[in-house]
Order: C-alpha cells, then structure tokens, then sequence
C-alpha cells in the first residue's frame, strides 16, 4: 500500500465526517467491543474464522497465511458483491482493523484497485485507542463544568435533558453508560456498553463540546455501574468551583422514582435480587422487609424506606468527601419531577441568570 493511501490517526479523527463511510474490518467480536464512531462492520475474519486462523499462526504462520488469505478474499469478495454495485467512484471510505495491517489492507487494496478513494488508518484501532485514552485524560480540565449535585429522585437527569432541550451542553455520563448509577440502576433490557465502547462515547461526546461555553454534568462517583469514569472526568468535576444542590419534597422524590423505575413492577423478583446486595450494609432484617414490601406492590413504601435509610445517608457522605465546595453550592428548589419544572429550572440556568449569579 502506497502512502498516498494510508492516513495517520490524528489527521483521520479530526473530520471523520470527511469520509463517505467508516469501515471496521476486524471480526463482529472486535467490533462488538469497541469500534469508530460511525462505523460499519465488513469482517474479513469473522470470530470463528479469525480463531482458526490465530491457532493455525502459532504453530505455522507461512499456512495460516494462505489459509488467512483464501478465506479474506471470499469474504471481501462477498462484500463487495453485497455493498459496491451502486457506490460511485468518488466514494471515499477510511478503512482499519486492529492495527493497520494486512485485514485493513487486503480491503483496502481491492478498493482502491476498484478506484474508490480509499484511505488505510495508520495504526489502525489500536492507534484511535490511544489516541481517546490521551485526550480523555487532557479534554476535561479544558471545560467550564458545571456540576449538578442532589439526592436520589430529585430530578438530576432530567434537568440535564431539559438543559439539552433548550440547547446546553450537557454530559450525561448515565446515558452513555446506560445505567443510572445506583445498585438498581440497571436499565431493563439493555446491557451496559464495555469500558472502551463507554470511553468512545464520552470521548465522541466531549470532543464537541465548545470550551467557552459551560457544559452541565451531574455529580457522579467514579463508578456507574460497572464502568469507570475517566479520572481526569472525575477530578474536574469535583475541583470545579461551579455546584448547583436540587432541593425537592421527599413526595416529589418518590413519585419520580415510581415512574423511573416503574419496569420493577412487572418483575419484583428480579428487584428483591438486587436487593440481596445491600444485606452486609443494611442488615438481613431491613432488606427482607424491602422485599416483603415490593412483593406486596407497596412501592411508594419500599422507595421511601430505601431513600431515608440507604441512598440519602451514603450519597451524602460519599458527596461531602468528594464536592468539598457543596458548601457552597448554589440551592435550586423544584416543587416536582415534571416537564414544565425542569423546563422553568432549565430555561433559568441555560439563560445564565442563575450562572452568573453563582459566579
């Protein structure tokens, strides 16, 4: 492949909108993982294909290669019969698999032999890995965070998309993880991303966010669910001099968490076995009456008790170690959960008033 058809990582990542198509060729695992944003799965391997040929490499590399080799040129032939017929010859695709090399290179050869204005990613995946692990740890400290801090059910997430409705900017680490931080804060039926597909969410996220304007976050712990939050996130988040505390009426509070966690109701058991976690903090005896309590549907009693004796006390301890501004915060009082509320408090805080009164 000629230098004229490779293309280095940091000159591909800083307009991958430049490219007609994003082309992951590594297997569906690979790609499963972690990949691009944007892109689109080709494999030249797919997982068992790419096994086969890995354990052939270890005791032979000269017939894996030629097995590796037959096997790659079906597959790309396929693709092309599945994909081509109606692209263009001015179509231009960034191609890549792990690092660079012959995958990436076989597809990106039939391409531009073709005459499509294909480009090969130097280095491949393992390049824009690191490449998003070097600016996730340098991106943060660049921004005006404004964190938003508050108890369990108090409308955290949603005044962050009210925010976004009226055209903030907004990092909602919950969304992106796809969990809402909590030992229930799984969402129903939808897996958690991995840590690196989380990591090139935020980072995909983070890299449009204009630094001289403030960007809403909610106070998170290192933690949401099972992925961490970059440290470098993490600490300027809690140095950040901008806090906001929601304030909101205990009824309120139960009735957002009723509706946000409503899918419990048609599986309580799976509820009492999430609970199981909490017996070495709470006590078998406090977290049998939980369960007893959602199995009889009485879910205002369980969320209450669940609020005043587990959530409050340990999110506010946890927060007080890490906001030592919480002090100073800023009080937002909202009389509910509902749209109209988090839009008044949204329009309040996007419009500065509240912003510049805190500075």
């Amino acid at each position: 492949m000629t230098p004229s058809h490779c293309i280095s990582t940091a000159d591909a990542l800083t307009d991958l909108g430049a490219f007609d198509a994003i082309i992951d060729v590594r297997s569906p695992a690979e790609f499963a993982e972690d990949h691009l944003p944007g892109a689109v799965n080709w494999p030249v391997l797919d997982n068992e294909q790419r096994r086969v040929v890995g354990t052939l490499y270890n005791g032979s590399p000269f017939e894996a290669r030629k097995l590796g080799a037959a096997i790659i040129a079906r597959n790309i032939a396929s693709h092309l019969d599945l994909h081509a017929g109606t692209l263009p010859k001015t179509w231009r695709p960034l191609v890549y698999c792990w690092r660079g090399g012959q995958r990436s290179g076989a597809m990106n050869w039939f391409l531009s032999q073709i005459g499509f204005k294909s480009r090969q990613l130097e280095g491949g995946y393992k390049a824009y890995r690191g490449l998003v692990r070097e600016q996730l740890s340098q991106m943060p400290a660049t921004y005006q965070l404004h964190v938003i801090c508050g108890r369990t059910g108090c409308g955290k997430t949603r005044l962050l998309q009210a925010l976004a409705a009226q055209g903030a900017q907004i990092l909602d680490l919950e969304g992106l993880a796809a969990h809402r931080g909590s030992v229930l804060g799984g969402l129903p039926d939808q897996p958690q991303p991995s840590q690196k597909h989380f990591d090139s969410l935020l980072w995909e996220c983070m890299r449009s966010l204009d630094s001289t304007k403030p960007v809403f976050i909610e106070s998170e712990s290192r933690k949401i669910g099972q992925l961490r939050v970059p440290e470098a996130l993490h600490e300027a988040m809690r140095a950040s001099p901008n806090c906001y505390w929601l304030e909101m009426s205990e009824a309120a509070r139960i009735e957002l968490l009723l509706q946000d966690y409503g899918h419990f109701k048609l599986r309580p058991e799976a509820f009492c076995a999430l609970l199981e976690i909490l017996i070495t903090l709470r006590g078998r005896e406090k977290v049998l009456r939980w369960q007893a309590q959602a199995q009889a549907g009485d879910w205002a009693a369980v969320f209450g008790e669940l609020m005043r004796e587990h959530y409050d006390p340990g999110y506010e301890r946890s927060l007080r170690g890490h906001y030592p501004q919480l002090d100073q915060a800023q009080r937002l009082n909202l009389a509910d959960g509902g749209q109209d509320c988090m839009t008044d408090m949204a329009r309040q805080l996007h419009g500065h008033k509240l912003v510049e009164d805190q500075a």
